[in-house]
């Protein structure tokens, strides 16, 4: 049996779920999201909770069945919550400034690098090496985050880049003066 499928995703105050055919949507106080549900998959809303059950216990369903819950979670989480990630530039001179929706990345190419903010995405500048990721969407969030970091990610010997917070970096040892 599936521990985390099994679960009842449990609704919050001020969380709204409406299943339209293999629709659901989840409508809450920091917007609405919505996912389409897998054909061999059986979800139902009562009682303020969310369950979704599984047809057979095949590997295929059973792995279904744990993400589509997982799926479910997030999004009331995210209708309720929000998802931030946090991104740290280190390095002389890199630096990221707020422009309109988006922001532009000064780190050590010969130009700027623009990111605009797709949409139902923030993106904040707290300080000038610190980028933080917000949204409803955790899947968009880790997503904008990773492509923010693939700009320039942190390189092996000094560390420059940008990273997430909290991130270890493998540092390497560079070479030795020769005798």
């Amino acid at each position: 049996m599936s521990r985390i499928g099994n679960r009842p995703v449990e609704l919050p105050k001020g969380v709204d779920v409406r299943l339209d055919g293999r629709t659901l949507h989840v409508k809450g106080p920091k917007g609405t999201l919505t996912l389409d549900v897998h054909p061999d998959l059986g979800v139902e809303v009562s009682d303020g909770q969310v369950v979704v059950s599984r047809p057979t216990d095949q590997q295929r369903h059973r792995s279904l069945h744990g993400l589509m819950r997982s799926l479910v979670a997030n999004m009331v989480e995210g209708v309720t919550d929000g998802f931030t990630r946090k991104l740290e530039i280190q390095g002389v001179g890199y630096r990221a400034d707020k422009t309109g929706t988006g922001i532009t990345l000064n780190l050590g190419f010969s130009h700027p690098v623009h990111y605009p903010a797709p949409e139902g995405i923030e993106l904040e500048v707290p300080t000038q090496t610190e980028v933080v990721v917000k949204g409803i969407d955790k899947q968009l969030v880790g997503e904008v985050a990773a492509e923010i970091r693939a700009v320039r990610p942190p390189e092996p010997y000094k560390g420059k880049g940008v990273r997430y917070a909290g991130e270890q970096v493998r540092r390497k040892a560079g070479k030795t003066a020769g005798a």
